[in-house]
Order: C-alpha cells, then sequence, then structure tokens
C-alpha cells in the first residue's frame, strides 16, 4: 500500500506515554483523514516490557525493534529509511493529538508547498503555553547569548534579541522559522533525498535544529503552522526525570550538544577564543543544573 503520511514514533521504556500517543494518533488521524496513514514504533532497545505491551495494546501500528538504544536520530533513522509516503511526521512518545491537531490541514499546505520541507504545529504545553522549542531562530553565539543572558526574555518583540526564539512574529498567523522541535515536525520525503537523515552523531538534542539547518542550506523552508495543535506532556523524560542518573545523562547531553553544534557548523567561522567562552559556559551549566 502506497501511503500519503508515515508517523513514526520512537519508544524508550515510555509504553504507557506511547499507547496513550498511539490511541490519539487513532481518534484524530486513523478515523477521520482523508489520507493514507501508517503508524511506525520503533523500540529502541528498551529495558522493560514496552515490546510486549505496545504489540498487545496496539494493532494499527508497525513495531520495529532496534534491540539497543541507537538515540533519537537512530532510532528515527530505522523507520525513515523504510518511509514510502509522501510525508514522515516525527513525534515524541509523550505527545498528544487532540480535535485540534489536524494533520490533514498540514499534508494539505505541504502539497501546495513545494519549497517547504519542513512543516512544524503549535506545540503546547500541558498549560496551554507554547513550547517554544518547537519554534526557533538558528542558535548563532549571538542568539544564544541574548538567550542566556535574558535579553530575549525581557525584549521579546525586538528581533536582534530575540532570535533564539523568533518570539516577535505573530504566533496566530502561518510563517517561516529557522528551526522546529523533532517533537512534532512533518518531513517531505523528496527533501530527505536531498539533505539525507538525521545526523546520528547527534545522539539526542540538536538533531532537529542540525536537520532544519541542512534544509534551509539547499533552499528549502521551515514553516511554523498554528492552524495544528499538538499537545507536548515534556519532561516526562529527559531533562526534568525524576530519576537522578537519567536525569544527569540528559542534562549532559543537552549542553554538551550546544558545543557539537557549534563546531559542526560554526567553528571555522568566529574566532577561537568563541569556542573556549561555549566551552566554558557548557561546564558550568552542567555543573550548576
Amino acid at each position: 500500500m502506497t501511503y500519503d503520511l508515515s508517523i513514526i514514533i520512537v519508544n524508550y521504556n515510555t509504553p504507557e506515554l506511547t499507547l496513550a500517543c498511539l490511541k490519539s494518533i487513532e481518534r484524530f488521524q486513523l478515523k477521520k483523514s482523508l489520507f493514507k496513514t501508517e503508524l511506525i514504533v520503533v523500540d529502541n532497545g528498551s529495558s522493560d516490557n514496552s515490546v510486549e505491551q505496545i504489540t498487545k495494546k496496539c494493532t494499527t501500528a508497525r513495531l520495529i525493534e532496534t534491540k539497543k538504544n541507537l538515540g533519537f536520530s537512530g532510532g528515527n533513522n530505522v523507520a525513515l529509511r523504510q518511509v514510502k509516503s509522501r510525508y514522515a511526521m516525527l513525534l515524541n512518545s509523550d505527545t498528544e493529538l487532540t480535535a485540534d491537531s489536524n494533520l490533514d490541514g498540514l499534508i494539505q499546505y505541504l502539497d501546495i508547498q513545494p519549497k517547504v520541507a519542513v512543516l512544524t504545529p503549535k506545540i503546547i504545553l500541558d498549560s496551554g503555553n507554547i513550547d517554544w522549542a518547537s519554534h526557533r531562530g538558528e542558535p548563532t553565539p549571538w542568539a544564544a547569548f541574548s538567550y542566556y543572558t535574558g535579553m530575549g526574555k525581557h525584549f521579546s518583540q525586538t528581533p536582534i534579541l530575540s532570535q533564539y526564539h523568533q518570539t516577535y512574529k505573530n504566533m496566530a498567523s502561518i510563517h517561516r522559522v529557522d528551526a522546529c522541535s523533532g517533537a512534532a515536525m512533518m518531513v517531505r520525503s523528496s527533501a530527505m533525498n536531498d539533505v539525507g537523515l538525521l545526523d546520528e552523531s547527534f545522539f539526542m538534542y540538536a538533531e532537529d535544529l542540525d536537520w532544519c539547518k541542512r534544509f534551509r542550506d539547499v533552499g528549502y523552508e521551515i514553516v511554523y503552522n498554528p492552524e495544528s495543535v499538538i499537545i507536548h506532556h515534556k519532561y516526562q523524560s529527559g531533562l526534568s526525570h525524576t530519576n537522578t542518573q537519567v536525569s544527569k545523562i540528559t542534562n549532559a547531553y543537552f549542553y554538551d550538544t550546544m558545543l557539537q553544534y557549534y563546531d559542526k557548523h560554526y567553528r571555522t567561522k568566529y574566532p577561537f577564543f568563541i569556542r573556549s567562552l561555549i566551552q566554558l559556559f557548557v561546564q558550568y551549566k552542567k555543573a550548576t543544573t
């Protein structure tokens, strides 16, 4: 069967979250969509009973087992290599579709906008506030500096100071952004053929920023579309995980990827001391967060 959309969810020891996400997809996409949609769950080497639970409770999803944790990029790439649909959508296991998610609208938008490679819905947190990680500017050294010093927050409508999350843009309108979050992003399959898959050297975090930059670098656009809304039950795992060891590891990944991203895209464009400053900042944040 030829599909219009492949929805990919990577599961790592979060069967309850994954099943809740799948249930919302079944209710608000599979049963209502005008387009043919397939569900793919990649179990990323879970050590619990994830495979058993997902296989038993969700018969609409195709399950792929990696047998080991390949990270966010590696786990998604396992599925992306098998995708034959026109579009692929990455969804975190801790996201939830609602009646406002309207994935068909995203597909229809991409159908008439061939220059758009990546489309992000409006991603909101449990509080109802936007998840700003889904609405990003390019994290240049200046953008990061203005954000982490608080200037972006205090001057949120000033473009030069709020570039990190581009908070000066009209959040009720469709518009271009520099990058979005892998928590929920719809990608044109033909564009992936031009730039490749996610960079697996980014084990966790920044792989979505890197992917978006690579799409932009060859002339594609990244677009935010608030006509589709998806809930992100953020921090169910990761930086705020209740398990201290897990939280410490993910915290280290989060800050280490800042330097990794800089090295890949900016190291040769800035004086050498800029990297030293970023490295000091990363070490400080890892020690104090």
